[in-house]
């Protein structure tokens, strides 16, 4: 019996995927079909492990990706999604397979048998999910991220290196980067693309609406409800709180 979790919040392509598991030779128990990245981190802290997780990439309230900083995450994952940009960081976060919707039902059969190859457990084997995750790894191109950003102001062009920026936060239907001098920049992607192009080790995205620099952060205070305060060196005119759902995650990535 393989136990598997599915990450999805488009009900018909849930469903879908639960009866293509259905059909699969073994027995396949799908224990949840989660929405959400705030109901996942929720369910993962509170029941075992599965065998397995079926995870699609954008949610209704962010990328799937975030669920790995927020818990920790011990299972395999076959990422299921309409968005190919996301291929690298689907495979350095546990990612064994990337199937693009509309799922096929025989790239699903194939994918089911890498898990079987992989993951499912043989008694003369004594490998654990770390090594046979890396094992897989060093087929995979390590991701590579953005050293600077192209900028306009007016009609003119300009650059900024990413090792110079403090913050990146949304204001509307705008996404201003503010560097370590306190210079404001326009950048012309959105968060959830900028979250993908600035290394995980250097920023974390505290709330829906910011980014932080490492660097960047003075104190930590406690607040309201659970959640945390920053200080920020320089500091942006927004909202400081690290959300409730995301304080175990910035504390981890702020301890590394």
């Amino acid at each position: 019996m393989i136990k598997v979790v599915i990450i999805e919040d488009e009900a018909p392509a849930a469903q879908k995927l639960k009866t293509l598991l259905s059909r699969h030779e073994e027995a396949v128990e799908v224990l949840a079909v989660l929405d959400s990245v705030e109901e996942s981190a929720k369910w993962f802290r509170h029941f075992p492990m599965p065998d397995l997780i079926f995870m699609d990439v954008q949610l209704a309230d962010g990328l799937s990706l975030e669920i790995f900083r927020q818990v920790s995450l011990t299972a395999p994952v076959i990422f299921t999604t309409a968005y190919d940009q996301y291929m690298l960081q689907a495979f350095r976060n546990n990612g064994i397979e990337y199937l693009l919707k509309p799922l096929d039902e025989e790239e699903l059969r194939q994918a089911l048998a890498k898990f079987r190859q992989f993951f499912q457990p043989r008694q003369e084997e004594g490998n654990g999910l770390e090594d046979k995750i890396r094992q897989l790894l060093q087929y995979v191109q390590p991701a590579q991220y953005k050293e600077r950003f192209l900028v306009k102001t007016g009609q003119q062009l300009y650059y900024v290196n990413t090792a110079d920026l403090a913050c990146v936060y949304a204001e509307g239907k705008l996404v201003f980067a503010v560097d370590f001098a306190g210079k404001k920049h326009v950048m012309e992607d959105n968060l959830a693309t900028l979250e993908q192009q600035l290394s995980p080790r250097e920023f974390y995205r505290v709330s829906r609406h910011l980014m932080v620099h490492v660097k960047s952060v003075r104190r930590v205070h406690p607040w309201f409800s659970g959640r945390l305060k920053l200080d920020l060196q320089p500091a942006p005119d927004v909202d400081l709180e690290v959300s409730r759902d995301r304080v175990a995650g910035f504390k981890e990535w702020l301890g590394k």
